[in-house]
């Protein structure tokens, strides 16, 4: 494949990178503010621990897709996450649901974390060398994130009848916000035909092959398919009152510049 330069990007190859920059970096940064409640109240200390390095691992690669993003048009990450208003944001519904219990946590960061380890994998063979690179750097620690969750999946599925029960009320319940990560974004279309970024289609029946037979493998039932209110792009009543807490000192304090 030729390797695509900053230089040689087309502005509709542009956009649609600026795009799903944008939409990854939204994700990361409402998903780790989600993680990140759970500090100090996780059910072990070690598990305390774990979830806020997720949390801020989480953070550091919404700041690298921002970076990515900033190369393109020299945008601002930090007035990107802490100044722009919900209807600005592109993460989807999934990441912006509340943290409910430890189950519907740990099911819902299993699930995400599946595609965004199948989806930075592919991203590794992009065009676009910003891109593969950075993608090469997160799927180190995605796998890592993906392994931990799946335990828990697991050690959840396969425990007491009260965390067997908690687990599939969770699955059914975050099931249908998941699918919507196979929502493609409009403005990426030249970009997935270029080469430069993954097909988000394309990577749907690897995902489910994936989470089936890892969840149905601890005696789990994938819920039948049902229509989600929301799409990719649009939010829940969640993502207002998640953004105000999340950028609350940042806007208290609007003239300093880095965060």
């Amino acid at each position: 494949m030729t390797e695509t330069t900053l230089t040689a990007l087309s502005e509709s190859l542009k956009t649609g990178l600026i795009a799903r920059f944008t939409a990854l970096a939204d994700d990361e940064i409402t998903l780790s503010h989600r993680v990140a409640e759970w500090t100090g109240h996780a059910p072990l200390l070690e598990e305390d621990i774990a979830l806020a390095n997720i949390a801020q691992d989480e953070l550091g690669h919404a700041t690298l897709w921002l970076g990515l993003r900033a190369a393109l048009d020299g945008s601002n990450a930090d007035a990107l996450a802490y100044h722009r208003d919900p209807a600005e944001f592109r993460n989807t519904p999934l990441t912006e649901l509340p943290k409910g219990d430890w189950a519907v946590t740990m099911v819902r960061q299993y699930l995400f974390d599946a595609w965004e380890v199948l989806w930075l994998d592919t991203a590794r063979q992009s065009a676009y060398v910003p891109l593969a690179e950075a993608a090469a750097q997160a799927l180190r620690e995605e796998k890592f994130h993906l392994q931990h969750t799946a335990l828990w999946v697991e050690r959840l599925a396969l425990g007491t009848a009260e965390s067997t029960r908690r687990t599939q009320d969770a699955l059914t319940q975050i099931w249908p916000y998941a699918l919507a990560l196979f929502d493609p974004l409009s403005a990426e279309a030249d970009a997935v035909a270029a080469g430069l970024l993954p097909d988000i289609a394309a990577l749907q029946p690897r995902w489910t092959a994936l989470v089936r037979g890892h969840l149905e493998g601890v005696g789990l039932s994938i819920p039948a398919s049902s229509p989600l209110p929301y799409s990719r792009h649009q939010h829940t009543e969640h993502l207002a009152p998640l953004l105000a807490d999340f950028q609350r000192v940042a806007r208290k304090f609007p003239e300093s510049q880095v965060w």
